[in-house]
């Protein structure tokens, strides 16, 4: 799917650059996509709010922490439905939760991520939540880097949708 308002929103929130830049996988690559620019943009929020309400069927949503917290914030207020929080580990005080919220046995529930690079903290997450006794079978990023993530993802029978892709948001710069 091409979202050009979405592109440009992300492009105009400068969480598009270009440089030197090393990835939480270890990797390198001369572009970045800032999360933190386009997660604190209230433009770039309602955009991905509503284009992610427009792609979701799943009854509940999963925000994969800290990164996609807002995102499924404003997505669970766009589309009024609930939302859990899935941590990368248990915390270590209070309940010691790794899944935040309320989730019953057998919830069909999607996960919600900002960026897809490999694709491995969405499988962490989406594997915790089904440790707590969710149905999960799809992930729904804003931006897929193209780098491998919808392959891992398959691997552990999920399917990756993005708003963008690099390729789209990448392109004519």
């Amino acid at each position: 799917m091409t979202n050009q308002a979405l592109i440009d929103a992300l492009r105009d929130a400068d969480a598009v650059q270009y440089g030197e830049f090393e990835l939480s996988h270890g990797g390198t690559s001369d572009y970045y996509v800032d999360k933190y620019l386009f997660e604190t943009d209230t433009h770039c929020l309602e955009l991905i709010s509503e284009a992610f309400a427009a792609e979701i069927d799943e009854p509940k949503l999963a925000g994969v922490a800290l990164g996609a917290v807002p995102l499924v914030a404003v997505t669970a207020v766009e589309t009024g439905r609930p939302y859990v929080i899935a941590r990368k580990q248990a915390k270590e005080y209070g309940t010691g939760n790794r899944i935040e919220g309320r989730l019953d046995e057998g919830e069909e529930v999607v996960v919600l991520e900002d960026i897809a690079t490999t694709g491995t903290s969405a499988v962490e997450a989406a594997e915790a939540l089904r440790e707590a006794g969710a149905v999960v079978n799809r992930v729904l990023v804003v931006v897929d880097r193209e780098e491998g993530a919808a392959e891992t993802l398959a691997e552990h029978d999920l399917e990756l949708d993005a708003l963008v892709t690099a390729s789209e948001l990448l392109a004519d710069q």
